[in-house]
């Protein structure tokens, strides 16, 4: 497993936007989709290309394209504010959804809802904005692994030491890209610092 923290300056910045309480859901939506977009171009840094021909208006070049079809899986509902990110810089991305809900009394993931395309080797990108306990990125990924998903990596804007470690434990090809590794989860196995319920700061829910 690779676990990747995104250093660059203006991601640290969203990040901090992100975390503040008094930011309103509409700004909250916009820097969640923006940050969402750094970490999929570095979750995207080394994927394959091939060789193609280019005509451009004064003669031909060498160019490369992307060799290989992503698949985007958002877990519902938070993993939707990053959605929009992933098919604006890849237009052809196919989309599967996982919704998983989390007990609040056990803190374990129960799956309510599964619509996955054909994976069939294909490289997954995993949406769930936070890495908390883990439980519901390990459920998610048992059940892409299933549907025969060739790679997966987990995008999540914030994440837990516990969290990666029940991850790295269950399913250790899975690689991870986030903006930050918090200090750890509190009692109600809330990431702290954190930034609150993601899901609900996404859509005013709170």
């Amino acid at each position: 497993m690779a676990v990747q923290v995104v250093e660059h300056p203006l991601a640290k910045s969203m990040l901090a936007a992100l975390r503040d309480a008094t930011t309103a859901p509409p700004l909250f939506r916009l820097i969640a989709k923006r940050l969402a977009l750094v970490l999929c171009l570095e979750a995207t840094r080394q994927m394959p290309t091939a060789p193609i021909e280019v005509a451009t208006p004064l003669g031909t070049t060498t160019g490369v394209r992307l060799a290989q079809n992503l698949v985007a899986v958002p877990v519902l509902r938070a993993g939707l504010g990053m959605l929009e990110a992933v098919t604006e810089l890849f237009p052809e991305v196919t989309v599967g959804y996982v919704g998983l809900e989390r007990d609040h009394a056990t803190f374990e993931p129960s799956l309510y809802y599964s619509k996955l395309p054909p994976l069939g080797g294909r490289a997954v990108l995993l949406l769930d904005p936070m890495l908390a306990t883990g439980g519901s990125a390990a459920a998610a990924c048992g059940a892409l692994e299933a549907a025969g998903a060739g790679s997966i990596t987990l995008l999540s804007v914030v994440a837990a030491p516990e969290g990666v470690a029940h991850l790295q434990a269950l399913h250790p090809t899975i690689d991870i890209v986030t903006a930050s590794i918090d200090e750890g989860l509190n009692d109600q196995a809330y990431i702290v610092p954190g930034l609150g319920d993601f899901g609900d700061r996404l859509f005013g829910t709170e």
